[in-house]
């Protein structure tokens, strides 16, 4: 008789706390893995070198731009930009723009303008040097490799290893100034 008291009365329920237990180990699993996918994507900080690198940067082009402003408002120039060749005071150097055709597909082009930021005063035979690899290896790029944020990252991060062996270390940052694919 009681064997058919619990086949009519069916299934015993499941209690709600065995249900909320099993949302909050989900919940925390979902959190934890974004906080992990989060600090593999997050940009990393700069150091207080680097830091301190990019204020005197910002503060030299608004004063550039300061005195181009006033310049142009007396003679009536146009802005040129960073110098070619930069002063000791500030150790950059601005390459020339460089375009060329990818490797596969040959039809697409890639325009790169880059500045190098030298530990000390400026080398403009070792930056001419450095121009001409940039450009060799451009020619070696498909367009597969360099699609999309992590592309570009990576031959960022080729570029500035290839500049950093060229350089033997004197070249303490890449500056990408443009880059764009047709």
């Amino acid at each position: 008789m009681e064997e058919a008291d619990l086949a009519i009365a069916g299934p015993k329920k499941s209690s709600p706390v065995v249900l909320i237990v099993a949302l909050a180990v989900l919940t925390l699993v979902a959190g934890g893995g974004g906080w992990l996918i989060g600090g593999m994507l997050a940009p990393k900080p700069l150091s207080t070198e680097e830091a301190k690198i990019v204020e005197e940067a910002k503060a030299a082009v608004a004063l550039k731009k300061a005195g181009q402003q006033k310049a142009e408002g007396e003679a009536g120039k146009k802005d040129e930009g960073l110098p070619k060749i930069a002063t000791e005071a500030n150790g950059v150097v601005q390459l020339d723009a460089i375009t060329t055709n990818l490797a596969y597909p040959t039809e697409n082009w890639i325009r790169l303008e880059v500045a190098l930021l030298f530990k000390g005063a400026p080398d403009v035979a070792m930056a001419e040097q450095i121009h001409q690899d940039i450009a060799a290896y451009l020619k070696t790029v498909s367009l597969q490799q360099i699609q999309g944020p992590r592309g570009f990252q990576y031959l960022k991060d080729d570029i500035e290893e290839r500049v950093d062996l060229r350089s033997e270390g004197r070249v303490t940052n890449v500056i990408f100034r443009t880059f764009v694919i047709q």
